[in-house]
């Protein structure tokens, strides 16, 4: 669990829209979780949506009217921007005040333990280039892949997750190098999975052109152009309930919905190096990002739901 007399010294962002139901059950744990400052991003309701605009306010008044013994600073927008448009700009504004943040979507309830585990691994890693993202996910699906408290990988999971400043600062929303990549088939060395290039060149391809309006893929893509990896628990630790019909893009169940989260045992136990796990990737790549027929673009976020 947390631990006895730990205190949580990173700033929670918290990422809102129109699920008053979810944004309750994680607001409850970050409210248990007592970080020194919350930030709350929430974007505007859709004018072609009738309900939108009861259950955004709605979901904001859990904000409002909560009882908070830490400071809250909130970024709300009058007008619906797309999860795209509002998230960059959110994160864009966070990090202009703050140099590390824990970051929860209004879906995805965390373990207690989620957020002494982002905090001590901020501070750990901190001026560490070569890790730009803390996940709070694993994928792994029971499959043992390290006796430690966790290990790394090329594909950052954002269902709650962490990340510096100084890594914010390599995101690239258009990915303008893409052709290049492309003409050059630089993933091929990179993922040495012919069906993940396939998955991951369409990716790349509709963010480039336009026709697939999101913000997380561009943050993989980020990570790829600066050889980052990201950090994954050997628990996991958030259960994501963005999956039914509140939801636009994950309106099926799939075995990601719902996922049980467990406690990571403290003292956290480091890896004594920092080295992509090929074994646990080349998993997620087999279960995750090489199926072309289904090609769901829900794999890695449920947040784009508006």
């Amino acid at each position: 669990m947390s631990g006895i007399g730990w205190e949580l010294t990173t700033p929670v962002v918290f990422i809102i829209f129109n699920r008053p139901q979810t944004t309750k059950l994680v607001f409850e744990e970050i409210l248990r979780a007592k970080p020194p400052k919350l930030y709350v991003i929430a974007d505007g309701p859709r004018d072609d949506i009738s309900a939108d605009k009861s259950r955004c306010g709605e979901t904001r008044a859990l904000i409002e009217y909560s009882e908070i013994d830490f400071p809250i600073v909130k970024h709300y927008s009058d007008i619906n921007m797309g999860c795209s448009e509002r998230v960059i700009s959110g994160l864009d504004w966070v990090f202009k005040k703050e140099n590390q943040a824990i970051i929860l979507e209004d879906d995805c309830v965390p373990h207690p333990s989620f957020f002494r585990y982002c905090d001590e691994l901020l501070s750990k890693y901190d001026n560490d280039d070569r890790v730009m993202t803390i996940s709070g996910d694993n994928f792994q699906f029971g499959k043992n892949q390290t006796k430690y408290s966790y290990y790394f990988s090329i594909y950052p999971h954002i269902w709650g997750w962490a990340t510096w400043k100084r890594a914010w600062k390599m995101y690239d929303k258009n990915i303008l190098i893409w052709p290049e990549i492309k003409e050059n088939n630089l993933l091929n060395g990179f993922l040495q999975d012919k069906l993940s290039v396939m998955y991951w060149n369409r990716i790349f391809d509709k963010i480039y052109d336009g026709t697939l309006k999101t913000w997380d893929y561009q943050w993989v893509f980020s990570s790829w152009m600066n050889n980052a990896l990201s950090i994954i628990p050997h628990a996991n630790l958030i259960s994501n309930l963005g999956f039914g019909q509140e939801a636009t893009l994950t309106k099926k169940k799939d075995k990601f919905s719902n996922i049980p989260s467990s406690a990571l045992e403290f003292p956290l136990h480091h890896p004594p190096y920092v080295m992509r796990n090929w074994k646990a990737d080349r998993f997620t790549q087999k279960d995750h990002f090489s199926n072309i027929p289904r090609m769901c673009f829900n794999k890695i976020s449920s947040l784009c739901n508006h």
